[in-house]
């Protein structure tokens, strides 16, 4: 029996804006994901993705609906899940080892422990020759390395993940791709990974959810039977690629419309894949 430990059931969020209107976010997200799953969540701009990745992490509360891991209600922030954003959000001022025990720290661990446990954690993201550099010393595939490592650090059940490579070169961006998988095998760690990049949620996930644009809503899930090595795709990724773009052009068009006018025609088809699988890529 497979166990669902990540629920999510109704789930609503709306905000108000400076002329103090309600503007819904997210409408009926409903999605479950078991113990130890990697799942992509691709979407539209605006759609709500990293919304909801700070409802899971307690950072922001729902205005209806539940939120559960492994049974219990999620109503504030907690150990059990950690989020990595897109940027890399190190002190400057500190060293990567710092960095990386900071959050032990906090939890009043011994410093001596708390040191011992960071370099464990930096040897995993192969880091190890530089626990005494500062940020300005690290490329930025290093510094995401080091986010990375501040977060599993922690011991987390799910770790939250809001575009992180979104910012780096496509080389980079491979080779993360493959640390990354890596440490969720030797982890066991619960993924949840957003990203505009379809092909980077192909080539990770083993699940893919496809978000509707404003107000969010989930408008279809894929589930992933590739190489998933991080890097390699094949005839089995590309077709998902392009059944992933079907699924988004209507929402794609959506957006335009609303940025361009509703005189705004997108043909369907039009989207084509490229080397990078970024959404709306071909417009």
């Amino acid at each position: 029996m497979k166990i669902m430990y990540l629920s999510l059931e109704g789930v609503e969020k709306s905000f108000r804006n400076n002329m103090n209107s309600e503007i819904k976010v997210l409408d009926d997200i409903s999605f479950h994901i078991e113990k130890g799953q990697f799942v992509s969540i691709v979407g539209p701009s605006g759609c709500g993705k990293s919304t909801l990745l700070y409802l899971i992490s307690g950072l922001e509360k729902a205005s209806k609906g539940k939120i559960e891991v492994d049974g219990e209600a999620v109503n504030k922030p907690g150990p059990d899940r950690v989020v990595v954003f897109q940027e890399d959000g190190l002190f400057p001022w500190a060293t990567v080892l710092d960095n990386v025990t900071y959050g032990l720290l906090l939890k009043k661990m011994p410093k001596k422990e708390a040191e011992q446990k960071a370099l464990e954690m930096l040897k995993l993201v192969h880091l190890s020759n530089y626990v005494d550099a500062y940020p300005h010393q690290l490329s930025g595939g290093m510094k995401h390395r080091v986010s990375i490592a501040r977060a599993l650090v922690m011991d987390p059940d799910i770790l939250l993940m809001d575009e992180p490579f979104a910012a780096l070169d496509e080389q980079t961006r491979m080779t993360l791709h493959h640390e990354l998988l890596e440490i969720w095998r030797r982890t066991k760690v619960t993924v949840l990974f957003v990203t505009h990049n379809i092909r980077e949620a192909v080539l990770l996930s083993q699940k893919i959810i496809v978000m509707g644009t404003r107000p969010g809503n989930i408008k279809t899930t894929f589930p992933v039977k590739t190489t998933q090595d991080g890097i390699t795709p094949d005839g089995v990724t590309l077709d998902l690629e392009q059944k992933i773009l079907a699924a988004l052009e209507e929402e794609m068009e959506k957006v335009l419309k609303e940025e361009l006018g509703d005189d705004y025609s997108f043909k369907t088809g039009s989207v084509h894949r490229d080397t990078s699988g970024d959404m709306g890529s071909g417009i």
